[in-house]
């Protein structure tokens, strides 16, 4: 591997690492306000929910087909089936509707 490479490697570890390692430092022994751990308790949501809405408008030209799988999936995840069921799930149905349209 050649040293070009090896440094790039290092400095996106570098880069990566800073921003996890200095909210550690800086709110060591500290507590935060009950508003704000609120807001950063949704975060994960939120990210989650903009990384996927979009490939569900956008997986296939027909927009049925991510709106349905998404359907799905809400409705199976709701009656609070494990990740695994919810994915299965929505690929058979996926399946079972392209086999018929």
């Amino acid at each position: 591997m050649n040293s070009e490479i090896m440094w790039m490697i290092i400095g996106m570890g570098v880069v990566t690492f800073i921003p996890r390692m200095l909210p550690f430092v800086l709110f060591r022994g500290k507590e935060l306000p009950e508003f704000l751990q609120g807001i950063l308790r949704n975060v994960p949501y939120a990210t989650l929910g903009a990384l996927i809405f979009p490939g569900i408008l956008f997986i296939q030209e027909d927009i049925w087909y991510g709106v349905l799988g998404a359907a799905v999936a809400f409705a199976i995840a709701f009656l609070g089936a494990n990740v695994i069921v919810v994915v299965l799930g929505s690929i058979a149905v996926l399946s079972l509707y392209s086999l018929l349209f």
